[in-house]
């Protein structure tokens, strides 16, 4: 299973907005939280799996939300 990592950082495009990017630093994690970095602002948000790979919804569930996966680090 690929998971996030504290210390790294990942990003995400936008659905209606191909050249806008979001990204995210993982600050700490827990086996179902992790606390993100959202250019000032610190939140927590519960990690989803799917195919075998962690993801969350940094800004919340709705209909065009961007997903953080863990297979998307910035390197």
């Amino acid at each position: 299973m690929i998971k996030f990592e504290t210390g790294k950082t990942y990003k995400s495009r936008s659905i209606g907005d191909h050249n806008c990017i979001f990204s995210h630093e993982i600050l700490k994690r827990t086996a179902k939280t992790v606390t993100i970095s959202d250019h000032g602002d610190i939140v927590r948000r519960k990690i989803m799996i799917r195919d075998g790979e962690e993801e969350i919804f940094p800004y919340g569930r709705y209909s065009m939300a961007p997903i953080l996966k863990a297979s998307r680090q910035i390197v």
